[in-house]
Protein backbone atom coordinates (compact mmCIF):
# COMPACT_ATOMS: atom_id res chain seq x y z
CA UNK A 1 0.00 0.00 0.00
CA UNK A 2 1.49 3.16 -0.88
CA UNK A 3 1.31 6.31 1.72
CA UNK A 4 -0.02 9.84 0.22
CA UNK A 5 2.07 12.88 0.72
CA UNK A 6 0.36 15.50 -1.72
CA UNK A 7 2.29 18.30 -4.25
CA UNK A 8 5.83 18.56 -3.22
CA UNK A 9 8.78 18.89 -4.86
CA UNK A 10 10.36 15.81 -3.84
CA UNK A 11 12.50 14.75 -6.48
CA UNK A 12 15.85 12.35 -6.31
CA UNK A 13 18.03 13.24 -6.08
CA UNK A 14 17.97 16.59 -6.17
CA UNK A 15 21.95 17.88 -7.21
CA UNK A 16 23.34 20.52 -4.85
CA UNK A 17 24.78 22.99 -7.72
CA UNK A 18 26.97 26.00 -6.27
CA UNK A 19 26.16 29.13 -8.70
CA UNK A 20 29.52 31.18 -8.89
CA UNK A 21 29.68 34.92 -10.52
CA UNK A 22 30.89 37.73 -10.68
CA UNK A 23 29.24 41.33 -10.12
CA UNK A 24 29.63 44.52 -11.83
CA UNK A 25 32.64 45.32 -9.82
CA UNK A 26 34.43 42.32 -10.61
CA UNK A 27 33.31 40.82 -7.02
CA UNK A 28 33.21 36.96 -6.94
CA UNK A 29 29.96 35.38 -5.29
CA UNK A 30 28.14 31.86 -5.30
CA UNK A 31 24.99 30.58 -4.09
CA UNK A 32 23.67 26.72 -3.25
CA UNK A 33 20.69 26.29 -6.13
CA UNK A 34 19.12 22.54 -5.66
CA UNK A 35 16.90 23.50 -8.81
CA UNK A 36 18.58 22.76 -11.69
CA UNK A 37 19.87 19.85 -14.44
CA UNK A 38 20.45 19.60 -17.62
CA UNK A 39 17.83 21.55 -20.78
CA UNK A 40 19.83 19.85 -23.94
CA UNK A 41 22.60 18.32 -24.56
CA UNK A 42 24.96 21.39 -24.39
CA UNK A 43 23.03 23.22 -22.19
CA UNK A 44 22.43 23.84 -18.67
CA UNK A 45 18.55 24.98 -16.48
CA UNK A 46 18.55 26.98 -13.15
CA UNK A 47 15.69 27.80 -11.91
CA UNK A 48 16.46 31.31 -9.75
CA UNK A 49 14.20 34.12 -8.14
CA UNK A 50 14.98 37.45 -9.15
CA UNK A 51 16.02 39.18 -5.92
CA UNK A 52 18.90 36.64 -5.28
CA UNK A 53 22.51 38.72 -6.23
CA UNK A 54 23.84 35.88 -8.49
CA UNK A 55 20.58 36.35 -10.56
CA UNK A 56 21.16 39.89 -11.00
CA UNK A 57 25.10 39.25 -11.59
CA UNK A 58 24.03 36.29 -14.36
CA UNK A 59 22.35 39.02 -16.33
CA UNK A 60 24.80 41.53 -16.16
CA UNK A 61 28.07 39.76 -16.73
CA UNK A 62 26.27 36.76 -19.14
CA UNK A 63 27.79 33.80 -17.90
CA UNK A 64 28.31 31.75 -14.64
CA UNK A 65 29.73 28.35 -13.37
CA UNK A 66 28.14 25.29 -11.79
CA UNK A 67 29.83 23.42 -9.65
CA UNK A 68 28.79 20.43 -7.48
CA UNK A 69 29.20 20.28 -3.89
CA UNK A 70 31.24 17.80 -2.43
CA UNK A 71 31.07 16.10 1.03
CA UNK A 72 34.30 17.48 1.65
CA UNK A 73 32.71 20.94 1.77
CA UNK A 74 29.24 20.52 2.63
CA UNK A 75 28.68 23.29 5.51
CA UNK A 76 30.35 25.52 3.11
CA UNK A 77 28.16 24.96 0.92
CA UNK A 78 25.26 24.81 2.66
CA UNK A 79 26.27 28.46 3.99
CA UNK A 80 26.63 29.79 0.63
CA UNK A 81 22.69 28.95 0.12
CA UNK A 82 21.33 30.40 3.61
CA UNK A 83 23.15 33.53 3.70
CA UNK A 84 22.14 36.28 0.77
CA UNK A 85 25.14 38.54 -0.82
CA UNK A 86 22.51 41.11 -1.20
CA UNK A 87 23.85 41.32 2.86
CA UNK A 88 26.35 39.20 3.52
CA UNK A 89 28.61 40.97 0.54
CA UNK A 90 31.95 38.98 1.47
CA UNK A 91 30.77 35.96 1.89
CA UNK A 92 32.77 33.78 0.11
CA UNK A 93 35.78 34.75 2.16
CA UNK A 94 33.84 33.91 5.24
CA UNK A 95 33.05 30.47 4.31
CA UNK A 96 36.89 30.12 3.49
CA UNK A 97 36.32 29.68 -0.03
CA UNK A 98 38.74 31.14 -2.99
CA UNK A 99 38.20 31.69 -6.48
CA UNK A 100 40.42 31.73 -9.83
CA UNK A 101 38.77 33.15 -12.72
CA UNK A 102 37.69 31.14 -15.60
CA UNK A 103 39.59 30.72 -19.14
CA UNK A 104 36.39 30.31 -20.78
CA UNK A 105 33.74 32.54 -19.25
CA UNK A 106 33.37 36.00 -17.30
CA UNK A 107 32.87 33.96 -14.01
CA UNK A 108 34.94 32.53 -11.04
CA UNK A 109 36.03 28.69 -10.33
CA UNK A 110 35.71 27.80 -6.53
CA UNK A 111 39.08 26.38 -6.31
CA UNK A 112 37.66 23.94 -3.29
CA UNK A 113 34.82 22.71 -5.66
CA UNK A 114 36.69 19.89 -7.41
CA UNK A 115 34.37 19.83 -10.44
CA UNK A 116 32.34 22.61 -12.75
CA UNK A 117 30.42 23.58 -15.62
CA UNK A 118 31.34 26.91 -16.82
CA UNK A 119 28.17 28.62 -19.32
CA UNK A 120 27.60 31.12 -21.05
CA UNK A 121 24.18 32.88 -21.00
CA UNK A 122 21.35 31.90 -23.60
CA UNK A 123 18.14 32.99 -22.25
CA UNK A 124 16.01 34.34 -18.81
CA UNK A 125 12.81 33.32 -19.01
CA UNK A 126 9.99 35.10 -17.74
CA UNK A 127 9.39 32.57 -15.31
CA UNK A 128 12.82 33.01 -13.41
CA UNK A 129 14.61 30.11 -15.82
CA UNK A 130 18.25 30.44 -16.75
CA UNK A 131 19.50 28.68 -19.64
CA UNK A 132 23.47 28.42 -20.14
CA UNK A 133 25.32 27.06 -23.00
CA UNK A 134 27.69 24.54 -21.48
CA UNK A 135 31.43 26.00 -22.84
CA UNK A 136 33.56 23.77 -20.77
CA UNK A 137 33.47 21.18 -18.13
CA UNK A 138 36.84 21.00 -15.57
CA UNK A 139 37.87 18.74 -13.06
CA UNK A 140 40.68 18.66 -10.41
CA UNK A 141 43.46 16.03 -11.97
CA UNK A 142 42.63 14.51 -8.10
CA UNK A 143 38.64 13.21 -8.76
CA UNK A 144 40.46 11.66 -12.29
CA UNK A 145 40.36 7.80 -12.68
CA UNK A 146 43.00 6.10 -14.36
CA UNK A 147 41.62 6.92 -17.84
CA UNK A 148 41.41 10.59 -16.65
CA UNK A 149 37.37 10.44 -16.79
CA UNK A 150 35.15 12.11 -13.52
CA UNK A 151 34.98 9.25 -10.67
CA UNK A 152 31.96 10.06 -8.93
CA UNK A 153 33.41 8.08 -5.92
CA UNK A 154 36.67 10.36 -5.75
CA UNK A 155 34.38 13.39 -6.54
CA UNK A 156 31.53 12.34 -3.84
CA UNK A 157 28.96 14.81 -4.90
CA UNK A 158 26.20 15.48 -2.56
CA UNK A 159 22.34 15.36 -3.09
CA UNK A 160 19.82 17.43 -1.24
CA UNK A 161 17.36 15.35 0.41
CA UNK A 162 14.04 17.41 0.16
CA UNK A 163 11.63 14.86 2.78
CA UNK A 164 14.36 14.98 5.74
CA UNK A 165 15.97 18.32 4.85
CA UNK A 166 19.25 16.62 4.55
CA UNK A 167 22.53 16.48 2.31
CA UNK A 168 23.35 12.89 1.07
CA UNK A 169 26.36 11.33 -0.51
CA UNK A 170 25.67 9.43 -3.61
CA UNK A 171 26.27 5.73 -3.32
CA UNK A 172 27.58 2.48 -5.06
CA UNK A 173 27.43 1.65 -8.10
CA UNK A 174 24.20 -0.52 -8.81
CA UNK A 175 24.36 -1.00 -12.66
CA UNK A 176 25.46 -0.01 -16.51
CA UNK A 177 23.15 2.47 -18.30
CA UNK A 178 22.31 1.61 -21.65
CA UNK A 179 23.27 -1.43 -21.09
CA UNK A 180 21.76 -3.78 -18.46
CA UNK A 181 18.13 -3.02 -20.15
CA UNK A 182 19.63 -5.02 -22.82
CA UNK A 183 18.92 -8.17 -20.97
CA UNK A 184 14.91 -7.78 -20.87
CA UNK A 185 13.32 -9.38 -24.12
CA UNK A 186 16.49 -11.54 -24.86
Amino acid sequence: MRKNFGAKTWVYPMPVLIIATYDADGNPDAMNAAWGGVYEENQVMLSLSQEHKTTRNIRERGAFTVSFADAAHTTESDYVGIVSANKVPDKLARAGLHTTRSAFVDAPLIDEFPMAIECRLIKFNEDGVVIGEIVNVSADEGVLDEKGRIDPDKLQPVVFDPVHYAYRRLGEKVGNAFKDGMKIGK
